[in-house]
């Protein structure tokens, strides 16, 4: 179930401390993953490393001739919580598609696990392959306007299907509004990148910076193998 190749990207923790995301930042709330009881204990999912707050404020910067702003929906999550929300999409997935949890054939609990796993990270409490998000240097987010209302980037957040995939819009332009959403998703794509950040291959609204998904992204885009993550994981 695990397997991705950024987890084999080295570890050199700079310790850097989690600080809370200034409120120059739209949260989208209620929380969704405390709305659910997921364990945060003391911790807050409203907290990133500062050098990766500093460059979500140069991506902010760039959105200002759009009339957008960042709208952050969820960053720092304690591996508690990653397990929570994979066994919670699990279920929901059974759900969805009718199976009967108690009454699960193997092959086809693989078959989901596979659908979960596409999306999000592996719940590993070893500290050589830390989750993303329990490092503090990724975070959720999406588009919202000058009053702060989320835009419409044709598919939401965690969703587990095709639209979720940043391109899904480019691949097939015969979607309703499918140039408004390939347009705005590659406008959040600029921002971010030009902040210093790198996407989620399969996620439009995750990004990093430091850590070993961007690490390794980065080696895939530049060639060089010297490229580390800076971030490992941090508890609160």
């Amino acid at each position: 179930m695990g397997g991705k190749p950024y987890t084999q990207i080295p570890i050199a923790e700079c310790g850097e401390p989690l600080v809370p995301i200034p409120p120059s930042f739209v949260r989208l709330q209620p929380h969704p993953y405390q709305s659910l009881g997921a364990p945060y204990g003391s911790a807050s999912p409203f907290y990133l490393r500062v050098r990766v707050i500093a460059a979500l404020e140069r991506a902010q910067a760039f959105l200002e001739p759009y009339g957008w702003q960042l709208a952050i929906f969820d960053a720092y999550r304690p591996i508690a919580v990653q397990q929570f929300m994979v066994t919670h999409t699990f279920a929901s997935l059974c759900q969805e598609q009718g199976y009967d949890l108690q009454q699960l054939e193997p092959a086809i609990a693989s078959q989901i696990w596979q659908q979960v796993y596409q999306f999000w990270a592996v719940p590993s409490s070893d500290p050589q392959q830390p989750p993303p998000h329990s490092t503090g240097a990724a975070v959720d987010l999406t588009l919202a306007d000058q009053a702060g209302h989320p835009l419409d980037m044709g598919g939401t957040i965690d969703e587990v299907s095709e639209r979720s995939f940043p391109d899904f819009y480019d691949r097939h332009p015969e979607q309703r509004n499918a140039a408004c959403f390939a347009q705005r998703r590659q406008i959040l794509y600029q921002a971010m990148r030009h902040a210093g950040f790198q996407r989620h291959p399969n996620e439009w609204w995750h990004f990093s910076l430091g850590d070993q998904l961007w690490a390794w992204q980065m080696q895939q885009q530049t060639g060089q193998r010297h490229i580390i993550a800076r971030y490992g994981r941090i508890d609160l």
